[in-house]
């Protein structure tokens, strides 16, 4: 015969466990439902799903795992209603599952269907990228570049303009000072000359 405190324990135990259930399980609340994986890249993915109205949600929980492989990610948000989560530090050419849950104040909903992904290779995804698409960051740092070579020009520009507003500068004083350097030079040459007989002959002087 059963001891009566060891009957009460094991009361104790179930109550328990039926407790903790009816935490972590809502039967009210529906699995979410179109989960759908966005932005596929080589090491990261944005997953989406929906939900039905009315559900009570104030969370979400997502179990990823690698194909064949044991070994889960599990991530859980609460005090959110938002509807996507981006999972980060994926493998290329790795297949994933992901299932979706939604959480309320009375536990989690079951899982969703599952979702098998692959990502792409490295070499696929620049190959798929068209040689036309040009990404936000590769514009900006075409316009970065583009901003240092107008820059660039306009200083070249000053500088030729300030080079050849100097050359005129100095080309007009040589211009002003040449007609008096003309005038120095015939009055030289004028006093360094022989003097002239008044009758076209030489000056001689008699021994």
């Amino acid at each position: 015969m059963a001891k009566p405190g060891l009957s009460a324990a094991v009361l104790l135990l179930l109550l328990g466990f039926l407790s903790v259930s009816s935490v972590n399980a809502d039967p009210l609340l529906s699995a979410p439902l179109n989960v759908t994986i966005r932005e596929l890249e080589v090491n990261s993915a944005v997953v989406t799903w929906e939900i039905l109205e009315g559900d009570p949600v104030i969370g979400f929980a997502i179990t990823q795992q690698k194909k064949d492989v044991r070994m889960l990610r599990f991530i859980q948000e609460v005090n959110t209603t938002t509807r996507s989560c981006a999972l980060w530090d994926l493998d290329e050419d790795t297949e994933y599952i992901v299932h979706v849950q939604s959480i309320s104040m009375g536990g989690s909903s079951p899982p969703s269907q599952p979702v098998l992904f692959r990502t792409p290779k490295e070499s696929e995804k620049m190959a798929s990228k068209s040689p036309d698409e040009v990404t936000m960051e590769e514009f900006g740092q075409a316009a970065q570049l583009r901003a240092g070579e107008l820059i660039i020009i306009v200083v070249v520009l000053i500088m030729w303009a300030g080079v050849i507003a100097l050359f005129c500068r100095q080309y007009d004083i040589i211009k002003d000072n040449e007609p008096n350097n003309n005038k120095d030079k015939a009055k030289n040459s004028s006093e360094c000359s022989t003097p002239e007989h008044p009758q076209g002959g030489l000056l001689r002087t008699n021994v």
